[in-house]
């Protein structure tokens, strides 16, 4: 590296993200369950908008993604005007740490949260500030307890990942109520589909100024290779976002299959309530063996074991069968492996391996 061409602070502190692994050597056949994807797909609707997308492949897609915004905001009861588009939830996230957070700002998260807010504020130049959980459930007062005159962004994942707790709408209103006035608490509701009757924070954001929430088709409705989410807040923030997205950041063959997916929401139920069933079904199978987990409100449980060894062990034997979870020592939880719920029979799979594995130790 030349000693003259350097990056702004904080980018070389950045580790590289890293992905759910889809392969495993020497092995076919194999089972994707590290990426919490729904395991039915996209709705046919969706699939069908996005086919028709090819005739329009010379065109500009529109900058202001008025058909989108207006469908989510139909189907959700949100102010349109409200609504902001972007490449998955992860670029409004990054927006949010780009207009808001930089040098001597301070961006607040829990330790076991998503590892983009991290990311994001370093991109910023701003200093991450990693607050404890209670048991991997966030804990609203060390989070009050963190904020300080620097604090500029607060995260919090409500269903959170890699952990699946949630905490109550109350709580995380006792949170807004208790920031400092310079500070946006971000809801990060990329699980909030996988609740029954869930706003996701909706009230809130429209009850208060300082509230944003950010969401994805990335999960739920199956989208995760075409990148869209968005988010809603007040008006005065998303018309900073607006500033600095991206005119084009979205395609037409996003946007057209986003707006088919959110308007299909019998979709979203059937998926929703297949998982809820596979996920009993799993956390109490893989309960039953001696591997517990915490209650799950997403698309995938959080397994404990009694070391790292153990959890690496089970890892590699579940990867000989085929079976691909996510390790989360990244997210500071060595001993554990995070499991998407998929269909039943690759519930089932895992399942039955798992109970190989603890039979053989």
């Amino acid at each position: 590296m030349s000693e003259a061409i350097i990056p702004q602070p904080g980018i070389l502190d950045i580790a590289l993200y890293e992905g759910g692994k889809s392969k495993v050597a020497g092995v076919t056949n194999v089972v994707k369950l590290s990426s919490n994807e729904n395991p039915f797909g996209a709705s046919d609707r969706a699939k069908e908008a996005f086919q028709r997308a090819v005739h329009s492949l010379h065109r500009y897609p529109s900058t202001d993604h008025a058909g989108l915004r207006q469908a989510i905001a139909e189907v959700h009861g949100l102010d349109a005007g409200r609504v902001i588009c972007g490449v998955g939830s992860d670029e409004i996230i990054q927006m949010l740490a780009q207009a808001y957070a930089g040098p001597r700002d301070e961006v607040v998260f829990t330790e076991h949260g998503f590892l983009m807010y991290r990311i994001s504020a370093l991109a910023a130049g701003a200093t991450p500030v990693e607050v404890p959980e209670r048991e991997r459930v966030t804990d609203v007062d060390a989070i009050l307890r963190a904020c300080g005159p620097r604090t500029k962004l607060v995260f919090i994942a409500n269903p959170n990942n890699p952990t699946g707790t949630m905490i109550s709408p109350a709580e995380v209103a006792r949170l807004a109520a208790g920031l400092p006035r310079q500070a946006i608490l971000v809801l990060d509701g990329a699980y909030a589909e996988y609740v029954e009757d869930f706003d996701a924070g909706k009230a809130l954001v429209e009850a208060r100024e300082n509230v944003f929430m950010t969401r994805t088709f990335s999960k739920i409705y199956g989208l995760g290779g075409l990148r869209i989410g968005w988010g809603y807040g007040p008006k005065h923030i998303v018309d900073v976002l607006n500033r600095i997205r991206q005119p084009f950041n979205l395609s037409t063959a996003q946007l057209d299959t986003a707006e088919a997916a959110v308007r299909d929401q019998d979709w979203v139920a059937k998926s929703r309530g297949e998982n809820a069933r596979m996920r009993s079904w799993l956390a109490g199978a893989l309960a039953e063996v001696g591997v517990p987990s915490d209650v799950s409100a997403a698309n995938f449980i959080l397994a404990r074991f009694a070391s790292a060894e153990e959890a690496e062990a089970c890892d590699a034997w579940l990867q000989g069968e085929g079976l691909i979870v996510r390790r989360v020592s990244g997210y500071k939880l060595p001993n554990c492996l995070r499991i998407t719920v998929g269909d039943e029979a690759s519930c089932r799979r895992v399942a039955h391996a798992v109970t190989q594995f603890k039979a053989q130790r």
